[in-house]
């Protein structure tokens, strides 16, 4: 394996690692918050399928969650 490899794969997981804490993780409390489910947020990595979700969140009727159960 050369070293331009290397680099690519961990140029990889460190995109990774940025890219699970500002990006799934806002989502999935949004949607969590109001009432859909929490795992729509992985959505927001697929192209075109990101737009689908916000659209579809954004005029469907929400069903908020009390205040103790927002986990998940």
């Amino acid at each position: 394996m050369s070293g331009a490899h290397i680099v690519q794969i961990v140029a990889g997981f460190i995109a990774l690692l940025v890219i699970l804490p500002l990006v799934i993780l806002p989502y999935w409390k949004i949607f969590g918050k109001a009432g859909f489910a929490s795992a729509l947020s992985l959505l927001m990595l697929v192209p075109l399928a990101n737009i689908i979700v916000l659209y579809y969140v954004a005029f469907a009727e929400w069903k908020p969650r009390p205040a103790g159960l927002t986990q998940g």
